[in-house]
């Protein structure tokens, strides 16, 4: 019978393989709020917010806190708001890239907008999206059949009858 070569020496243990490093991302984190604060207990507030963006941040090993960028007193219906402005520059510069927010409606209401930036502008410049509350997260969202991200908008604002017939001039 043929000897056959022993794959393992059993006096010097194998090596262990090294583990798959996770990629850090440099995250900053985003509230707003379209009523400026009251500050009543219970109420959806921007410290609430705040609380639970940087616990989050910190209990997961994968993200590093770049910033908090807090608009308080914006409508979430248009992203011209000064600190979601700051915070793109950021990202633009390459010093953020993954987002993390309360809630998708925190990010934004207008819904072919806040599509723009989850299905374009964020995967073309490497950001990562979370959404907290709602479980979403574009590292391990599910794509559906046609190519684009599973995410429900029911929280967004479509724009109303009025809205429409305005944008056509038919009022």
């Amino acid at each position: 019978m043929a000897r056959t070569k022993r794959k393992t020496n059993p006096v010097i243990p194998a090596a262990e393989a090294p583990a798959q490093a996770q990629k850090q991302y440099r995250a900053a984190a985003y509230a707003r709020l379209s009523v400026e604060d009251s500050g009543k207990p219970g109420a959806d507030t921007i410290e609430g917010q705040k609380n639970l963006l940087l616990r989050f941040i910190k209990n997961d090993p994968t993200l590093t806190l770049y910033g908090l960028f807090c608009d308080n007193g914006k409508t979430g219906t248009d992203f011209q708001r000064p600190e979601f402005e700051k915070l793109m520059e950021a990202v633009k510069r390459g010093e953020v890239d993954c987002i993390v927010v309360k809630d998708l409606s925190r990010f934004g209401r207008n819904y072919k907008e806040a599509g723009n930036y989850l299905e374009r502008i964020f995967p073309f410049l490497g950001v990562r999206f979370i959404a907290v509350n709602d479980g979403f997260d574009t590292l391990t969202a599910q794509r559906g059949t046609d190519g684009y991200l599973a995410v429900s908008y029911t929280h967004l604002t479509l724009p109303t009858n009025r809205e429409v017939y305005i944008s056509v001039g038919a009022v």
